[in-house]
């Protein structure tokens, strides 16, 4: 029901952009946001943004990384600069509505030379 992309291999120091689209039968989306999972490592937040576009970042992604939305679309983008090797993950994107999470089946991003 989220179908994440836009993942893939990248040097250090380059840029990626992913986005995520929720299927027509999520309604009254209220935050949006992606989280990774590196391997051996926890689930962590990336980036979080509500329905009135308030952003919440991961303190090691202010600067890099910049989360988007569009309501009507259903949608929401992580547009990611500057990264690094321990930026190496699998990225999840995950939508709230009133009473249900969601969960992307997550895209690799791969930071290396």
């Amino acid at each position: 029901q989220l179908q994440a992309s836009g993942g893939g291999l990248v040097q250090p120091g380059g840029s990626l952009r992913l986005s995520c689209l929720a299927s027509g039968n999520i309604f009254s989306i209220s935050d949006m946001g992606w989280y990774r999972q590196a391997p051996g490592k926890q689930r962590e937040k990336v980036a979080l943004i509500g329905s009135g576009g308030l952003t919440d970042y991961a303190d090691s992604m202010k600067g890099r990384f910049t989360i988007s939305r569009d309501n009507a679309k259903k949608t929401v983008d992580l547009q990611m600069n500057s990264l690094k090797p321990e930026d190496t993950a699998e990225y999840y994107c995950w939508v709230r509505t009133g009473g249900n999470d969601y969960w992307g089946q997550g895209t690799l991003v791969t930071v290396s030379s």
